[in-house]
């Protein structure tokens, strides 16, 4: 069998951390790691200690809201926030960082990777949401969409 590549590696990591998200619309997954070593991970979901989606219902969706809209109607935190937010819980810089992700990130976290240092941006799946491409660009975040397979 042989060894994946760096890349899958962490993008599998990534995957199998989105199965803890509270989300009932998508479940996404983030790692970021620096020099090969991760540092912090998050799925999406409500606040600590907060209730869960699962347990009291979507309000986007009772709304009809559609992805990538009204963020500010949801009461999860986004992986990609909840990892940048656990590495500063625990005294991590996040600056030369590289981020894998389940899910393209959406213009809030793509404004939070900028600021957090972050350089690097891989993801999977897809999201609606050009001008968080755009300004990943222009601050010279390297982005790979990758499809998952070697």
């Amino acid at each position: 069998m042989a060894r994946p590549s760096w890349e899958r590696y962490f993008m599998e990591i990534a995957a199998l951390v989105s199965s803890r998200s509270t989300c009932l619309r998508r479940q996404v997954g983030a790692v970021l790691v620096r020099d090969k070593h991760i540092i912090a991970t998050g799925y999406n979901g409500a606040p600590r200690g907060v209730s869960h989606c699962m347990e009291v219902g979507c309000l986007r969706e009772k709304l009809g809201i559609p992805s990538g809209e009204r963020h500010e109607m949801c009461r999860g935190t986004h992986a990609e926030q909840n990892a940048i937010i656990q590495a500063a819980l625990h005294g991590v810089s996040t600056d030369g960082a590289t981020l894998y992700c389940t899910h393209q990130p959406c213009i809030l976290c793509a404004k939070m990777l900028i600021n957090a240092g972050v350089e690097k941006v891989v993801f999977q799946g897809k999201y609606p949401d050009g001008l968080a491409l755009e300004l990943m660009n222009e601050a010279s975040i390297e982005i790979v969409v990758t499809d998952g397979e070697e």
